[in-house]
């Protein structure tokens, strides 16, 4: 097909619609450049509940297969699944899912052997400039000899693995509802919490990719709104939601209400600094103050990152970090080949609650300190310019602070905020934090005014 790779790279992965911009035949390249720029001798290969995913996934292996390499199909696996294969196997590995996007989207992502990422600046770039020259110019020579594709279950090692890492056997007994939303939590949750103390009441677990439910984005709060009432009806400790492809995890409480992911982050820090005394713990620049305060508070050491996955992982790898967290339900683990999983979080969620006899509202409310707006997006012309008019009004303020590690964050003694530009839409992503929630309002209101202004 003709294809216009530059709609369809993204900056950590390959996402596009199938198969009006991607299809089986580009799947096949993109197999064969992996295992040029990653020089592999065998790959794992995974997938998700999409109706196109085996297709692609297969045209994948035979591209790879056709460099010679061998290839090992680990089946419909979560995202972080295919991580623990491509650690524990100390394999190169592509996992075909497009996350939380809508149905007729599909993609790849790519890791180095020990999960270690691949994105624009780790061989994205390279795979892309190959596919694009094969496009002009023919497939690429095969090898001599055809490499072997064979099939292996990971589901129950991946489990026992996560398990082994988390200590629930003596937690109290807790009502847990889980909604997987037609995505790939479905698959992982019955064997990795099968035997523990859980009384688990599944929601949308049968594997749909057209999700005829709910879209598998529990980012948006509209998507979590049926978990939310069956925790309620159910008299449930808890909620947990997971996105397309089971990486993300989202937790609801009691009442039903949704935790913050970065009172999340805090807990599950302390709880592996328990662990590791004055460890180094991650966190990205739109997490909440409570993050790095509770850090300091359990003798650790919090390291600021830029948002995004290959960022924090490169700054794990860096200082040696056990674990990361972002406000956007990704979570890292040093156990974990520094990959994210919100299977693991979810456990440690899980032990946390299940040690104690208060609900989890109580549990959550020591790492939930300051009022937050959340994320809200605004549809802009110019990003630059408003970035620019934002950052002139509040420039000349006393006691406020400026950088620009990503996009632009401003602090003062009572609040932040921090607007950066989307990678992919003419969108400006705003994020604010204040002591109470009438300065924040305030703020967010007084922002929002520079941002949306048509001069």
């Amino acid at each position: 097909m003709a294809a216009d790779l530059s709609q369809i790279v993204k900056a950590y992965d390959v996402r596009g619609v199938v198969p009006d911009q991607w299809d089986e035949g580009l799947a096949e390249l993109f197999g064969a450049a992996f295992v040029r720029v990653t020089d592999a001798e065998a790959i794992v290969i995974g997938h998700d509940m999409r109706p196109s995913s085996p297709g692609l996934a297969a045209a994948f292996a035979r591209g790879a297969a056709g460099l010679g390499a061998d290839v090992t199909m680990i089946g419909l696996c979560s995202t972080d699944q295919l991580y623990f294969a491509s650690g524990s196997l100390n394999l190169p590995g592509a996992m075909f899912t497009a996350s939380h996007n809508p149905a007729q989207y599909n993609g790849i992502k790519m890791c180095r052997a020990g999960a270690a990422p691949v994105g624009q600046d780790t061989g994205l770039a390279d795979i892309r400039a190959l596919v694009e020259g094969w496009l002009e110019q023919g497939a690429p020579e095969q090898a001599k000899t055809r490499g072997e594709v064979t099939e292996r279950d990971t589901l129950t090692d991946y489990a026992a693995h996560l398990r082994g890492l988390v200590d629930l056997t003596s937690i109290r007994p807790l009502k847990v509802v889980v909604d997987a939303g037609n995505g790939m939590g479905g698959h992982t949750v019955p064997t990795v919490f099968d035997g523990l103390p859980l009384d688990v009441v599944p929601m949308y677990f049968e594997l749909d990719g057209t999700f005829p439910n709910h879209e598998a984005n529990p980012l948006d709060p509209k998507n979590i709104v049926d978990l939310q009432a069956r925790v309620r009806a159910e008299g449930a400790d808890l909620g947990l939601a997971f996105d397309g492809d089971a990486d993300r995890c989202f937790v609801v409480d009691e009442n039903g209400e949704g935790v913050s992911p970065s009172a999340i982050t805090a807990l599950v820090a302390a709880r592996e600094l328990a662990k590791t005394p004055g460890g180094t713990i991650i966190h990205n620049l739109i997490t909440s103050w409570s993050v790095p305060e509770v850090v300091r508070e359990n003798g650790g050491t919090p390291v600021r990152t830029r948002v995004g996955h290959s960022f924090i992982k490169e700054e794990m790898a860096k200082t040696g970090a056990i674990f990361g967290g972002e406000h956007s339900a990704h979570y890292y683990f040093k156990d974990f080949w520094n990959a994210d999983t919100g299977m693991l979080a979810a456990l440690h969620v899980l032990a946390a609650l299940g040690g104690q006899d208060g609900p989890l509202s109580s549990l959550v409310s020591a790492y939930d300190r300051y009022a937050s707006s959340g994320e809200i997006n605004s549809t802009v012309a110019d990003q630059t310019a408003r970035l620019a008019a934002v950052k002139a009004a509040y420039e000349p303020q006393p006691d406020v602070t400026l950088d620009e590690l990503d996009g632009l964050t401003v602090t003062s003694t009572d609040w932040w905020f921090n607007l950066r530009a989307s990678n992919t839409e003419p969108l400006l992503r705003l994020n604010i934090e204040a002591r109470d929630e009438a300065t924040m309002t305030k703020l967010r209101d007084e922002v929002l005014s520079l941002v949306r202004a048509t001069d």
